[in-house]
């Protein structure tokens, strides 16, 4: 079975370093993201959701960090968040870091970094932008979303940064969330149907987060055959909001 994901609540630290032998304890950057990207701007953007961005420029703008890096082990792991159990909306939620664009980001990936250093205090000088991923359409919050990829090349502690935003950073290692045995269907009483896998006690990973983790595993080839006819229903603790 794959090792499960490391956790750090408010107080604790996460430390990833780089696998045993890499040099300048740089992490050495796997050749699938580079895979990843390439499929990325190849793919028509409706594959990652029939939900595309609207032609209104008001529309909020927001940019999401999926950041790949090694783990406490080396082992290469995505990089997520609990959301607060507070939060008006998707409380107790797995994200990726990120938010809403500021006045004064530079683009989309400037505006990745910094909600990630709000977030879990990740330094943004140790990631290498590899580029970007279709921005895709949230109807209920009438957001438009992009997902900024990264390589965490220098790896440093990452923690709760603000808690009344996150409650816990996660390190999910890919061999984890690609595993079979540890996947299956959600289903919301919407009709909505998506992949899921439990993280830990109370963590799924699901909905929009899920869709955009897998699409992007799926693409760098990393993705393994699964059972999607196993299913299960989603926690009642998640239906105040919607996917």
């Amino acid at each position: 079975m794959s090792r499960m994901p490391s956790l750090a609540g408010p107080g604790q630290t996460l430390t990833p370093r780089a696998a045993p032998g890499s040099p300048d304890d740089r992490a050495p950057r796997p050749d699938y993201l580079d895979t990843m990207m390439k499929a990325a701007a190849e793919v028509d953007p409706s594959w990652f959701s029939r939900f595309l961005p609207p032609e209104d420029e008001t529309t909020r703008q927001s940019a999401v960090l999926l950041l790949f890096g090694p783990d406490a082990e080396g082992e290469v792991s995505i990089l997520l968040t609990e959301r607060s159990h507070t939060m008006r909306s998707h409380a107790g939620q797995i994200s990726l870091p990120g938010g809403r664009a500021d006045p004064g980001d530079a683009d989309v990936a400037a505006t990745a970094l910094r909600e990630a250093f709000e977030e879990v205090n990740l330094d943004p000088a140790g990631v290498e932008v590899l580029g970007t991923l279709p921005s895709l359409f949230l109807p209920p919050s009438d957001n438009v979303v992009t997902t900024v990829v990264g390589w965490w090349r220098e790896p440093g502690p990452v923690s709760v940064g603000d808690p009344a935003e996150v409650a816990t950073v996660i390190l999910a290692p890919v061999d984890f969330l690609t595993d079979p045995a540890r996947r299956h269907t959600v289903t919301h009483p919407s009709g909505f149907r998506g992949p899921a896998v439990d993280l830990g006690p109370d963590l799924l990973l699901w909905g929009f987060t899920a869709g955009v983790v897998y699409k992007a595993l799926e693409l760098a080839g990393l993705d393994r055959p699964w059972d999607t006819s196993v299913t299960r229903p989603l926690p009642a603790r998640f239906l105040r909001g919607r996917p």
